[in-house]
């Protein structure tokens, strides 16, 4: 029987549930990274039969809606999402004659009807557990480790989560698999008519420094604002664009007490659309963030050729390559130095941009989904 009779019997079920359908930032991130990586898939290559299971079919590009399979369960909500995966996604699966499940965010099911692989995007709950809320946290403490310890191959988007998965759950490394994220089309330098028909919809500032990210501790959103606070540029503002997710109130009174209420603009979650417009009128993209499984913004700020100054820690400098200024997360002042040279200096700001888009280029969600049916066809070779 020949390999590619072989191949095309196997059948990879998906749990796409965190496709997200709300407006907010629960469409940020991880549902970013699952949308665009299914929606890059080469199926008409692929030797596999793909089923995804989600209930969203909106954000899933050329994929058939054959390959789609919907619940009544309202998954929308994380209880619900979670009851389905363990009970109803098993079920699911030998009806559908699955035969590799992949679940698209940390968690397998406990009983398992076929094998499985897992995407592991991050372990900030390992390394900054304080900055979750405890029932999430003991959920994806314990039941992370106990699904790449039970998973055939286990996903990451950095070679930086690679090592993570290896060092906490001893997984063999040839056991671990990079899917790294890619850079959108819609991501690219925009002419400057439409920045400014752009800039004056929203009101903006002539001069702004943006940051990119959900409104949680481990942004370390708080040391951007202490930074800010030490530039004096009166026509300077910054714009924290993202959604709020946990423990975010924290920040609003940080802005207020350092009297920067008519400086600090909370953007809130802001549509696909936009978001290459905010990154082309930005001035810089500050990403200080703790910890990251890669750092999106990083590479889509670089893509629209906008000038990036980030933390030097976790995932966060393979994204950035040698494009990026780069600060200790805890280091105020350095910060603050970074943001003034890349407004002060020209120069600064146009190396940084010829550099940066540069180093956007390297990175393709075709790419990701070539690397994604080779991580199930080696489950299935072996």
């Amino acid at each position: 029987m020949g390999s590619s009779a072989f191949y095309h019997r196997q059948h990879v079920g998906i749990n796409a549930h965190l496709l997200s359908n709300r407006v907010g930032y629960r469409r940020a991130g991880i549902h970013h990274y699952i949308s665009q990586l299914l929606g890059n898939l080469s199926y008409e290559e692929s030797e596999l039969r793909i089923t995804l299971f989600t209930n969203n079919r909106d954000d899933l590009g050329s994929l058939p809606k054959e390959w789609l399979v919907t619940t009544s369960w309202p998954t929308q909500r994380p209880l619900a999402r979670i009851m389905w995966e363990q009970l109803a996604w098993p079920i699911a699966a030998i009806r559908h004659k699955v035969d590799l499940l992949h679940s698209m965010a940390f968690v397998t099911p406990l009983v398992q009807p076929c094998p499985s692989v897992v995407t592991v995007y991050d372990l900030s709950f390992i390394y900054h557990p304080q900055r979750f809320p405890a029932l999430k946290r003991v959920y994806l403490t314990s039941q992370t480790r106990r699904s790449c310890q039970q998973a055939k191959r286990v996903m990451t988007i950095s070679e930086s989560g690679r090592q993570d998965v290896h060092r906490f759950y001893n997984i063999p490394l040839d056991r671990i698999d990079i899917v790294r994220p890619g850079v959108s089309q819609r991501f690219s330098p925009r002419n400057i008519d439409e920045v400014e028909a752009f800039r004056h919809r929203e009101q903006l500032s002539p001069r702004f420094i943006l940051h990119v990210g959900t409104l949680q501790p481990r942004k370390n959103i708080e040391v951007l604002v202490d930074a800010f606070a030490q530039l004096s540029q009166p026509d300077l503002e910054l714009v924290l664009v993202g959604g709020k997710g946990w423990s975010y109130h924290s920040i609003f009174a940080h802005v207020r007490d350092l009297g920067l209420a008519d400086k600090v603009r909370f953007a809130g979650y802001v549509s696909d659309a936009d978001l290459p417009l905010w990154y082309n009128a930005a001035a810089a993209l500050v990403y200080p963030s703790v910890y990251e499984g890669f750092g999106l913004p990083v590479i889509q700020a670089m893509a629209c050729g906008t000038p990036v100054i980030a933390a030097k820690t976790s995932a966060i400098p393979e994204a950035a390559g040698s494009a990026a200024l780069f600060f200790d997360p805890h280091d105020i002042t350095a910060l603050a130095e970074h943001i003034a040279a890349v407004l002060d200096d020209p120069q600064i700001a146009v190396t940084m941009r010829q550099q940066g888009l540069a180093q956007a280029c390297e990175f393709s969600w075709q790419k990701a989904g070539q690397q994604l049916l080779a991580s199930y066809q080696s489950v299935f070779s072996k």
